[in-house]
C-alpha cells in the first residue's frame, strides 16, 4: 500500500473542510448534487469521446497502481546481470537458458531467451527497444487519460456556474414563470438575498471542478508518471546489461556502466 498518496488525498480534503469551518462556513453548504453530476458526469462522457471506450474502463485498474507501492531495487537487478555475465562469459550465453525459468523478472527473462538466440547485436537491441516502446505507450495512455480529465473537470465546472447563473437570472426576472412582475409584491431584499444564495450554489461546480482536477486527476496523473520512469529506467538497466551480456563483455564493466543508471544517492547508500 502506497500510503503517500492516502495520506495526501485525506489532508487535502481535511485541509480544506478545515478552512471552510475556519471562515464561518458549513460543510453542506458545498455539497450540491446537480454539481456533482455535471462535473463528474461531463468529464466522464468528453473522456469517452477522447478515447476508445476499453481505455477509459481500463482506469479503474489504472488507479490500483496508484496506491500500491512498488520498489524498485537497482542493485539487485545490477548483480542479477553481472551474475548471469560471469557465467555466460565462461560457459557461453547459451549456458544461460537452463537459468530462464527461475527468473522473476519478466524483461529480463525474455530478454536473455532473446540474446541467446539471436546472434546480431544490433538486431537484438532493436527487439528490446521495441518491447520498452510498447511498455512506455501503455504507461502512457493511463498518464493522458488522467491528464486530460485534470483539463475537463475545471472546464465543465465553468459550465455549470453558467447553466446555474443562466437559471438564476432567468428566475430572478420573472421570465421564468412567463408572467410579469408584480411592482406591489416585488420585494427588492428578497430577490437579492435569493439571487446571491443562487449565485453561491452556482459557483459551487466551479468548486467541484478546481478541487478534482487539482486534487485528484492532476495528481493521479503525475504519480503514475514517476512510477512509470522508475519502472522504465530499471528496464533500461536491464537492456544494457542484456546487451553487453550478448557481447561478452567483462562482469567488472557492465557492473560499472550499469550503476551509472543509479541515482548517485542510492548509490552512496549500497557503498
Amino acid at each position: 500500500m502506497d500510503f503517500g498518496t492516502a495520506i495526501g488525498l485525506i489532508a487535502g480534503m481535511a485541509i480544506i473542510a478545515v478552512g471552510v469551518v475556519r471562515n464561518g462556513g458549513d460543510l453542506y453548504w458545498f455539497y450540491n448534487l446537480n454539481s456533482i453530476l455535471i462535473v463528474f458526469g461531463g468529464t466522464f462522457a468528453a473522456t469517452l469521446v477522447n478515447y476508445p471506450l476499453k481505455h477509459v474502463f481500463n482506469i479503474f485498474r489504472v488507479v490500483k497502481n496508484v496506491f500500491t507501492e512498488e520498489e524498485y531495487d537497482y542493485q539487485n537487478m545490477i548483480n542479477q546481470i553481472v551474475e548471469k555475465a560471469e557465467k555466460a562469459r565462461k560457459s557461453g550465453v547459451i549456458s544461460l537458458e537452463a537459468d530462464l525459468p527461475n527468473i522473476e523478472d519478466s524483461f529480463l527473462r525474455n530478454g536473455l531467451e532473446l540474446a541467446i538466440n539471436e546472434r546480431d547485436p544490433g538486431l537484438l537491441r532493436t527487439y528490446l527497444r521495441l518491447e520498452l516502446n510498447n511498455i512506455e505507450r501503455r504507461h502512457g495512455m493511463g498518464q493522458e487519460i488522467f491528464f486530460y480529465m485534470g483539463a475537463y473537470a475545471p472546464a465543465f465546472g465553468m459550465l455549470g456556474t453558467i447553466i446555474g447563473l443562466i437559471i438564476m437570472m432567468n428566475n430572478f426576472s420573472g421570465a421564468g414563470d412567463g408572467q410579469e412582475i408584480d411592482a406591489m409584491s416585488f420585494n427588492v431584499a428578497q430577490k437579492f438575498a435569493e439571487l446571491l444564495g443562487g449565485m453561491g450554489l452556482a459557483l459551487i461546480t466551479t468548486f467541484y471542478g478546481v478541487l478534482l482536477a487539482n486534487l485528484v486527476f492532476l495528481p493521479i496523473g503525475g504519480k503514475l508518471k514517476r512510477k512509470s520512469e522508475n519502472e522504465m529506467m530499471l528496464k533500461n538497466i536491464v537492456l544494457e546489461g542484456i546487451i553487453s551480456i550478448h557481447r561478452k563483455d567483462h562482469p567488472i564493466l557492465i557492473k560499472e556502466k550499469l550503476m551509472t543508471f543509479v541515482p548517485r544517492t542510492e548509490r552512496q547508500l549500497e557503498d
